[in-house]
């Protein structure tokens, strides 16, 4: 017996629907995520649109394989952009496992996003044995860092294995030394994911390490910011993903 489902289930939408769900619903945005939204880019890019007429903010979760032309033309719509990479980059590793030929356009896409003034955060699935090269996560942290900026939020995903995949899940101690070596390099928002209850998960003062939006999951359990936006113990602006995300976005 198959753990996947052979036949594809699902419910019809036009854009307009999409965005009076959300509305009725009261939520706040519209994340395009878990199928590839490249792979509907025109659905997605008419509901973008619609939905920011209403006033809600639209995100991308995507595995970063845009074209720059692409991410142009959707950024007037595009509020963030959550890039997903996997076995830190690594073109070897891309190859073998996910026959992608080349990995420099998903370096290309981050670049354009940020030229287009998206909201950026990076996510980094560390799979043991096969995709968790401490020296790859290095050279990512590194160029994230001399690209796009150390304030980039980077999450290291714990991996889980399903289906045909015979791999133990990632290690925390895997998952901390990661997060050390990314501190390292300088990036300012380091945090692990999978990993419930870890302290990594919620945000800290870049400069002063106070605790500053606590999280357990996909919780926030304590968020001791104010308006500003700024540390309550040495007053650094703490990054929320720009002015339109302030009031909505707490995951970061």
């Amino acid at each position: 017996m198959l753990s996947q489902e052979e036949k594809i289930y699902g419910t019809d939408y036009t854009p307009e629907q999409v965005v009076d769900q959300a509305l009725t619903n009261k939520v706040q945005g519209i994340s395009f995520t878990y199928t590839e939204p490249t792979i509907f880019y025109e659905f997605a890019y008419d509901t973008s649109k619609i939905a920011r007429q209403k006033g809600l903010y639209n995100c991308f979760v995507t595995n970063g394989y845009t074209s720059p032309e692409a991410i142009k033309k959707i950024s007037k719509y595009l509020d963030a952009a959550v890039v997903d990479f996997k076995g830190s980059g690594n073109a070897k590793f891309y190859r073998e496992f996910s026959q992608v030929p080349q990995v420099k356009p998903i370096f290309d896409a981050l670049l354009a996003y940020k030229k287009n003034k998206v909201f950026l955060e990076v996510t980094n699935l560390l799979i043991p044995k096969i995709g968790d090269n401490m020296a790859d996560i290095k050279k990512l942290c590194s160029w994230i860092v001399d690209n796009l900026g150390p304030e980039i939020p980077f999450h290291f995903i714990s991996f889980f294995p399903s289906y045909q995949l015979d791999l133990p899940p990632t290690p925390v101690e895997t998952l901390e030394k990661a997060h050390e070596i990314a501190k390292k390099a300088g990036l300012q928002y380091v945090y692990l994911g999978n990993v419930f209850g870890h302290p990594a998960e919620s945000t800290y003062c870049p400069s002063c390490g106070t605790l500053v939006i606590q999280r357990i999951g996909i919780d926030v359990t304590r968020f001791l910011l104010g308006k500003d936006c700024k540390c309550p113990k040495c007053g650094k602006k703490i990054l929320l993903g720009g002015k339109k995300f302030i009031k909505t976005i707490l995951w970061q």
